[in-house]
């Protein structure tokens, strides 16, 4: 009988293992991949994000595996370009942008260096349901041949993403949601020497940021109508939109650059909230919220969920708090705080900027100290409300099928 079972090992599963296990919870982690294993992502880490491996401990860990720093930053929307780097909280001042591969890895090193015990290629199958309440999980290894086993927990919880399985098993309503509005291809090229450069102009955006081994990540984001169109030469057209929208960093590719591995795309998923808890059961990372990754603050909500639910699970099982009440606490905790991001990010990820956010990026880029709050905010530093007034973001419209903005 296991204190919690996390199924899902990534940026937020590991984290929240790691924590509950240093709170002396007995944990099993478990994984459907084998890592390292490679997944979808923005990559980026901003300084806010990387406060919170320094806060565990494992930011040197992080360092050590050779992911540059990067502080320095270069957002533009048409002819607006906003450049500079952020002031230091608690000595953080870099952003990072490390290979999943190298980053979930040492998230799930740091969860078995904290006593979790760990199952990967574990795939679960069910979760075990007791009157009405979630008490465990079945699942087996690829190796096995099918065959299921049973674990058992006081809590379940479900970090296995947008197609999560704990939360299609509890029927974890949907809220708030927002189709999503564009697509991303990317791939790696080694040659090149880029900070963090974000460009938006026609509407696409384009982004690079060093990685690992002297790469480079460079990104194309664009709308989804025009999926069909991109996907029938990727290589193609994601070096004519680089050229369209970013010359500059066209030009390093052709002359520089070498691209070193294949492209990777996706259709974003939509917009979301989930019901991020039930009787035995909670929900973090994208399992429980997604917003569109333009904003590329996906890795820092995981981190966070993941310290908010490890101490709302610890209330719980240690008896400080009725379990349902502290998920019920994580849940509009979680809600609260990222109420005006995921607004700022389904603006944002319609790459069309409204008329007073457009005000607002020329006046970051002619005014140093709307700059810097700028660049804060950017970093995850500066609270969204110290940078926009609410009528400069946009309201996103509830799907039809889902036209209540409450849970």
């Amino acid at each position: 009988m296991y204190d919690a079972i996390v199924v899902g090992a990534r940026c937020a599963g590991s984290p929240l293992a790691m924590l509950l296990a240093r709170r002396g919870h007995r944990v099993l982690l478990v994984d459907r991949a084998t890592f390292p294993a490679d997944t979808l992502s923005t990559h980026y880490l901003p300084q806010a994000g990387a406060h919170q491996p320094a806060g565990w401990g494992l930011l040197d860990r992080l360092v050590r595996t050779g992911c540059p720093p990067i502080t320095e930053m270069t957002l533009s929307w048409e002819d607006s370009v906003i450049t500079g780097g952020v002031d230091p909280v608690d000595g953080i001042s870099a952003a990072y942008a490390p290979r999943r591969t190298v980053l979930d890895a040492m998230l799930l090193d740091a969860a078995l260096d904290a006593g979790v015990e760990v199952r990967l290629g574990y795939p679960v199958t069910d979760v075990l349901v007791a009157d009405g309440r979630a008490v465990g999980i079945r699942g087996g290894t690829r190796r096995s041949g099918g065959a299921a086993a049973e674990d058992r927990a006081a809590i379940v919880i479900g970090a296995d993403g947008p197609r999560s399985t704990i939360a299609a098993t509890m029927n974890a309503a949907f809220y708030n949601v927002v189709p999503a509005a564009s697509f991303i291809y990317y791939s790696y090229w080694s040659g090149l020497d880029r900070q963090h450069s974000a460009r938006f102009r026609n509407g696409a955006q384009i982004g690079c940021w060093p990685t690992n081994d002297g790469l480079t990540v460079v990104a194309v984001m664009r709308r989804r109508e025009r999926l069909a169109e991109f996907r029938a030469d990727v290589p193609g057209n994601f070096l004519g939109v680089v050229r369209a929208v970013f010359p500059e960093l066209a030009d390093e590719l052709a002359t520089r650059g070498r691209r070193e591995e294949r492209f990777h795309g996706s259709l974003y998923p939509d917009n979301y909230y989930r019901a991020g808890h039930g009787p035995g059961w909670a929900l973090v990372g994208d399992a429980g919220y997604h917003r569109d990754p333009v904003t590329a603050q996906g890795m820092l909500d995981a981190f966070t969920q993941a310290d908010l639910l490890a101490a709302a699970v610890d209330r719980g099982l240690s008896g400080q708090q009725p379990m349902n009440a502290a998920l019920a606490d994580f849940q509009r905790h979680r809600d609260e705080a990222t109420a005006a991001s995921y607004r700022l990010a389904c603006t944002v990820g319609e790459l069309a900027f409204p008329p007073e956010l457009a005000a607002l990026l020329v006046a970051a880029a002619n005014s140093p100290e709307t700059r810097k709050k700028f660049l804060g905010m950017v970093a995850g530093f500066v609270p969204l409300a110290e940078f926009f007034a609410p009528a400069h973001l946009t309201e996103p419209k509830c799907s039809p099928t889902n036209p209540d903005p409450e849970p």
